[in-house]
């Protein structure tokens, strides 16, 4: 607005000269701005003096004056735009009105000053270049067989199972393993202490000369103070299940057949202590211990249940009808079995001594003199048989015990049970390795018998 002063005829002030707010007689200060009237000196007659343009130039009607000089020249008038018309009743945003420079013309291209236009954005943003030296070139697919690494997915796995890429070890076969058939299941797992599993099973079914089907489960637990357990209780569990597919088709007695079965099995774990080890680290030292394992197995056959076993590793029956008494099938090579057998213990005390574990009998080159267990049996009704190492029956140690675990259904589903039974051993604390192996009975009309 004008910052020139408005007086009226008397030569008062009527308006304030700060912010023209009409004034009344007497007042001292703007009731609008505050601006100090007592300060503004006495106005006098008013005078047309022309607003002078920051050219130089007079306003529309006066005379131009030039700012540099007391002799006015005359000079061209500035001829201004006329302001659009624009409907002053409504609210516009700046950006809404078209502007025009002093010529009168459009302002082509005008910067709206409520959100400044950004640059166009790329489809697609280029990314950082990889740090070559990280940089995996793309690989060929690998020879069939290749073992991959589970966690960088391109590095192959050396026979450390170690991946040559990332370096991540690898999960070992071993640490859980499952097999299923139509008529037994197992279920074998390194269990929670234990930095490697060193039991094994091996289950299979054929056909005997009259064509009726027999089952077998072999399971054995490698003996961990000497040396290669593993492949100990590897190598006694496929030769044990290879001597008895041989033997049964051909019509060899059940028992007679497991007794041959745990030889095969003691001669496959002599044969590695003359054998160069496939493990490392420790295990290396092969001349400390020769590799040594327990056995324990179990036949189905002609309405036969056969068992066999040397070592602690056990056998349960379990009848489907739970009113009638479960059993365990086999006696323990173990110090506490003969100090209860030389009745020099009751039980609870026996399996309570630290020195309760330490077994009497095992497959292996340093063992004594072998004296394989096998007994048959010919059960009344119908049931399931578990077959396992002491991962599982230290935390179900009597027949009772164990029945109360078996779900009542594992005769259906006896992969479920075996998963039931390692489960429970892993609750209980799964301080050593867990292997378990269920084979269902059918009811057999005949009473029952050993041999």
């Amino acid at each position: 607005m004008s910052q020139m002063r408005k007086v009226d005829e008397g030569s008062r002030l009527v308006s304030c000269p700060s912010c023209e707010e009409p004034l009344e007689s007497g007042d001292l200060y703007c009731g609008a701005c505050g601006f100090d009237l007592s300060a503004t000196p006495e106005p006098v007659a008013a005078v047309d003096h022309p607003t002078i343009a920051i050219n130089g130039s007079a306003a529309p009607g006066g005379s131009p004056v030039p700012a540099d000089s007391d002799d006015p020249t005359p000079a061209a008038a500035v001829q201004w735009p006329e302001a659009p018309d624009v409907d002053s009743t409504d609210t516009h945003h700046p950006g809404q009105l078209r502007g025009t420079d002093s010529s009168g013309g459009d302002l082509t291209g005008a910067v709206r000053f409520d959100n400044p236009p950004s640059p166009p954005q790329p489809d697609e943003y280029a990314l950082q270049a990889p740090d070559p030296r990280t940089v995996v070139p793309a690989a060929s697919t690998p020879p069939a067989g290749t073992k991959l690494c589970v966690a960088c997915r391109t590095g192959t796995v050396d026979e450390d199972g170690y991946c040559e890429h990332c370096g991540h070890a690898q999960p070992r076969e071993r640490d859980h393993m499952e097999r299923e058939l139509d008529a037994v299941a197992a279920v074998s797992d390194r269990g929670l202490r234990h930095h490697r599993n060193e039991d094994a099973f091996a289950v299979s079914s054929i056909a005997l000369p009259d064509g009726s089907p027999a089952v077998v489960a072999i399971v054995c637990d490698g003996v961990s103070s000497a040396t290669r357990p593993d492949e100990a209780s590897a190598a006694a569990s496929q030769a044990a299940n290879e001597s008895l597919l041989g033997s049964l088709p051909r019509g060899t007695h059940p028992q007679q057949a497991m007794h041959d079965a745990i030889i095969a099995a003691f001669d496959a774990v002599n044969s590695l202590a003359q054998e160069p080890g496939q493990a490392r680290g420790h295990d290396q030292h092969r001349h400390q211990n020769a590799p040594a394992c327990t056995i324990v197995g179990s036949v189905i056959a002609g309405g036969l249940l056969v068992v066999g076993w040397v070592g602690d590793s056990r056998v349960y029956w379990v009848p489907e009808d739970r009113t009638a008494p479960p059993a365990r099938l086999t006696e323990d090579d173990s110090w506490a079995a003969q100090m209860v057998a030389a009745g020099l213990m009751n039980e609870a005390e026996a399996y309570a001594d630290e020195r309760a574990h330490a077994i009497t009998g095992w497959l292996g080159a340093d063992a004594y003199e072998l004296e394989p267990h096998t007994a048959s049996f010919k059960p009344d009704r119908a049931g399931v048989v578990v077959v396992c190492t002491d991962g599982l029956w230290n935390y179900a140690e009597g027949a009772a015990e164990m029945a109360a675990v078996v779900p009542a259904d594992a005769a259906e589903r006896p992969l479920h049970c075996a998963q039931v039974l390692v489960g429970h051993a892993l609750d209980g604390g799964g301080h050593d390795n867990v292997t378990v192996a269920v084979l269902p009975f059918s009811h057999q009309p005949q009473g029952a018998g050993s041999a």
